[in-house]
């Protein structure tokens, strides 16, 4: 009985999320000159840890189980899904959520504005909503170098 420790896909999966995960802070650093710890817990930016996991998910599991089984396959159709939500409709709703965010403060300030008309001193003032969901095209195409990347260094660690 194997452990999950000799779980290969499983393992690359996951050093892949945490390599893509903490890139994203030095590669911020560099384009900001400020450290944004909390990226480490974030969805969007670069790479695409989405798209490092499912790309070594594939990897790992063609390596290991041959590039035309099944379960390969299955893997890789996952993962495309995955890379094409993360590119698009999680993008898209990042971008629509700074539009809202946007409404929202510029209603807020018509509202701050109007004399006349009274708005209670409690009033609870909406949630920003998250804008950096999904990916640029190019963040989902490193993440997806990264996956694979990590997959093949780590090969030879679990023959």
């Amino acid at each position: 009985m194997a452990s999950i420790f000799d779980n290969f896909p499983l393992w690359a999966s996951l050093v892949a999320i945490a390599i893509a995960q903490f890139v994203k802070i030095p590669l911020q650093f560099i384009a900001t000159k400020t450290w944004q710890w909390p990226l480490l817990f974030s969805t969007g930016g670069m790479p695409s840890s989405h798209s490092s996991a499912v790309t070594a998910l594939s990897t790992a599991v063609g390596l290991r189980e041959g590039f035309s089984s099944n379960i390969f396959a299955i893997s890789a159709i996952l993962g495309i899904i995955v890379m094409f939500d993360a590119a698009g409709v999680r993008r898209h709703a990042g971008m629509q959520a700074v539009v809202l965010n946007r409404l929202v403060d510029e209603f807020n300030h018509l509202l701050e504005g109007m004399r006349t008309f009274r708005v209670k001193q409690n009033r609870e003032k909406a949630k920003k909503l998250k804008e950096l969901l999904g990916h640029q095209p190019i963040e989902v195409f490193m993440g997806a170098w990264l996956g694979i990347l990590v997959a093949l260094l780590m090969y030879p660690l679990y023959q």
